[in-house]
């Protein structure tokens, strides 16, 4: 499972919109190049959400990513708490073997492990109770949000937070009117989006249904939360090479797996917007930009 993980959580899963909600069954491992440079390009923010972070918690000693995927924001917390050990929990083989790799190529290895295991049950196996617990749109892909969150605050050790990426706001790459297309395709494509999640979180299995309120479900863990703050990813127009990948791998994704949901014109839309032959394409546009927000909430196990 990925997330963000916006896997997004595509994303970290990091994965993604704010958050991609694509069928239960994704094989992730498939869309591990997506996964990886959608949460690279995704760095300036999480920068941010770390900086911002490790001004909360004094030096971790074990920090965990829970629904890592391949592992980028992972080697980012390796860096932002340089005495840390970082364990990257995902239950993909393929992306933490991605991880594993990534954290080599960084110089981390040697204080960077992974552990294979569906949330939240994994959570279970960690040798020592960590310092700090990231989830990036992991918990919402789990029947029993409210369970996920208890098993992370299980897992802290007293003085430890946990940060819950949750929320925010879906990526926009383009202006409203971009002159191919009907006005507002973006906004169309939120509300099929919006519908299929709900479908998605209707048919987990053991699924619980708890309003989104995830300072109330960390409070209800036995966590006192500690803040709440959303980061902004703001590359403005005209947008790099990388970030016109990600664009035209959403706008992709959003073609195969709601296209019936979307009308012929709409369709027609994202056929040329993915079109690299096409000069209208998010390839060769120059009003193209990426404007998200990502909400961190965050909570301490109390004495």
């Amino acid at each position: 499972m990925a997330h963000d993980h916006d896997h997004e959580h595509v994303h970290g899963r990091t994965h993604e919109h704010h958050h991609d909600h694509g069928p239960a069954d994704v094989d992730w491992s498939e869309l591990a190049e997506y996964l990886q440079t959608q949460a690279e390009l995704y760095t300036p923010l999480h920068e941010h959400a770390l900086a911002w972070l490790g001004g909360k918690q004094s030096a971790p000693g074990l920090v965990v990513d829970a629904g890592s995927g391949p592992g980028v924001v992972s080697c980012m917390l390796a860096d932002a708490f340089p005495g840390a050990r970082v364990v990257a929990v995902d239950g993909s083989a393929p992306l933490l073997e991605l991880a594993r790799a990534r954290a080599e190529r960084l110089g981390v290895a040697d204080r960077f492990s992974t552990l294979t295991g569906e949330l939240p049950d994994v959570m279970a196996d960690l040798d020592y109770p960590a310092d700090l617990i990231w989830a990036s749109n992991s918990l919402h892909h789990l029947g029993d949000q409210q369970a996920a969150v208890a098993a992370c605050a299980e897992r802290l050790a007293v003085g430890g937070t946990l940060a819950l990426v949750e929320g925010g706001l879906p990526t926009r790459f383009l202006p409203r009117d971009f002159g191919i297309g009907r006005p507002g395709l973006q906004a169309r494509l939120d509300a099929v989006h919006e519908d299929r999640f709900a479908r998605m979180r209707a048919d987990l299995p053991d699924g619980v249904a708890v309003p989104e309120d995830w300072r109330a479900m960390m409070s209800a863990a036995g966590l006192r939360p500690t803040g709440t703050r959303t980061f902004l990813l703001d590359l403005p127009a005209p947008a790099p090479d990388r970030a016109r990948a990600v664009a035209a791998a959403t706008f992709g994704r959003f073609r195969e797996m709601f296209g019936d949901e979307l009308d012929a014109e709409d369709r027609a839309t994202l056929d040329r917007l993915v079109d690299p032959d096409d000069k209208a394409s998010v390839h060769h546009r120059a009003d193209l930009f990426v404007l998200a927000a990502r909400t961190v909430h965050t909570a301490i196990r109390p004495a």
